[in-house]
């Protein structure tokens, strides 16, 4: 029995479908940044939070600035660092600059790392960029041209009129908190047609866009995509891929709702696969290299769109941390495996041996985070999340080497002062931070120690 003509050509996929499942699932990967940070901005900005949240609820042109070191009570995930405060802002520089300022910073760590809606870094304040002196610094966006007050450094301008800031100030404990707030409350937004005016009132605007919602829609993100690209344009020089995916409707200008059914069915499944694609490569850790069972990330992060790394930016950059540092500025580690490349496991007991010499070498400071499953801080009686070259007390080795104790149980009175506790059973991950990494770090030259399992 052979099928008619007709029952073959319903069960085969349109053509339409198919090349816009095929076409659909890149640009899925180019353009996710512009469902992503759209929708945290709407979050952000417009649905309120719970007092001192770590989530950000501010206007527009407004910081909001975490008040406390994150610890095991905070339970929504992310992997959120123990050794600064976040100061996050969403800005719109459609209309004008907006000026950020601070104050005399002295010689304490701070940075102030400035990204489009495309995730991309474009400029960053702080130590390393622009010194501790305070500073007026003028967020410009694609299309202005004007002049500046003689007191304002213009900043290299931003691809899109969309701008997120992500701040960090560094906390010496508990004890340091006041002194860091006094800094965060004078961390200011001023759009340039306030500045100067002491009587100006900063408008308070959440008048944001709300992203459509993919319970509701299959072509939600789509939709997205194509509003936020409409609203800023990716660069010029991309557009001939931007023509090529605007052949689905996607893109400046577009609309996927106007396509034809089989092209509205093949965005539909482009958006689902395209998403659990750059899952997938965010948990496999591949993009970058792997040294001593630690994750090294490529030297593009922080900007993995202008070398046209776009799987890179949707998925680990994008996806996998909102945006990321430039190397320059950080380079983060991470590990889930032990020197022989078994899983952390929270019943046995771990030791990372630093050789003489070989501590990571940097021109801020260095950490070395415990997480649990969750991507949560890890509960332990010393309320010690991290350890570093800031943690008072560490006992070198007799031969000049450092030794961390990692594991759930103390390692002894004498050992105390170098441990890192553990989860009491399960999986875990390690994160080292290193902030204003020297050369060696820059370029991957260097990397951590295998951790090593004594039980």
């Amino acid at each position: 029995m052979t099928l008619s003509n007709a029952q073959d050509a319903a069960l085969k996929p349109d053509w339409h479908e198919q090349y816009a499942y095929t076409l659909g699932v890149q640009a899925y990967v180019f353009g996710f940044p512009y469902v992503y940070l759209p929708t945290l901005r709407w979050n952000w900005v417009t649905v309120p939070k719970p007092p001192g949240s770590i989530t950000p609820y501010a206007p527009l042109n407004h910081f909001y600035n975490v008040r406390d070191l994150a610890t095991a009570e905070y339970r929504d995930g992310g992997s959120p660092n123990n050794d600064t405060l976040y100061s996050i802002a969403w800005v719109d520089v459609t209309k004008e600059p907006v000026i950020l300022a601070h104050p005399e910073m002295g010689d304490r760590y701070f940075t102030f790392e400035l990204a489009g809606i495309d995730s991309d870094n474009f400029a960053y304040v702080g130590k390393r960029t622009t010194g501790g002196s305070a500073g007026n610094f003028a967020i410009v966006g694609p299309e202005w041209d004007g002049t500046l007050p003689a007191d304002v450094q213009s900043l290299a301008p931003s691809r899109t009129n969309g701008v997120l800031i992500l701040g960090r100030t560094l906390v010496d404990g508990q004890a340091d908190l006041p002194a860091v707030h006094g800094l965060q409350d004078q961390y200011t937004l001023v759009p340039l047609s306030l500045w100067g005016d002491k009587d100006g009132v900063l408008p308070e605007s959440r008048d944001v866009w709300r992203p459509v919602d993919p319970a509701t829609d299959p072509l939600a993100e789509w939709k997205t995509m194509t509003r936020a690209m409409t609203e800023d344009a990716p660069e010029s020089r991309l557009a001939e891929l931007v023509d090529l995916f605007g052949r689905l409707g996607i893109g400046p200008g577009g609309d996927p709702e106007k396509m034809d059914d089989g092209t509205r069915r093949g965005l539909a499944r482009a958006s689902v696969d395209g998403r659990a694609l750059l899952n997938e490569v965010v948990r496999s850790g591949d993009l970058g290299k792997r040294v001593n069972g630690w994750n090294i990330p490529p030297s593009a992060m922080g900007r993995a769109g202008l070398v046209d790394d776009f799987l890179l930016r949707g998925a680990v950059q994008c996806l996998g941390g909102i945006v990321a540092n430039d190397p320059e500025e950080a380079v983060y580690f991470n590990t889930t495996l032990d020197s022989a490349g078994q899983a952390f496991d929270g019943t046995r007991q771990y030791t990372l041996r630093f050789p003489p010499g070989q501590l990571p070498q940097v021109n801020a400071f260095w950490s070395l985070t415990i997480y649990d499953p969750t991507y949560n801080l890890v509960d332990n009686p010393l309320n010690r999340y991290s350890i570093g070259n800031r943690t008072p007390d560490l006992q070198e080795d007799s031969d000049g080497g450092l030794t961390i104790h990692i594991q759930c149980g103390s390692p002894g009175k004498d050992k105390e002062a170098n441990w890192l506790p553990g989860p009491m059973n399960g999986s875990f991950m390690l994160i080292l931070r290193t902030y204003l990494p020297g050369p060696e770090i820059v370029e991957q030259k260097w990397a951590p120690p295998g951790v090593v399992s004594v039980s």
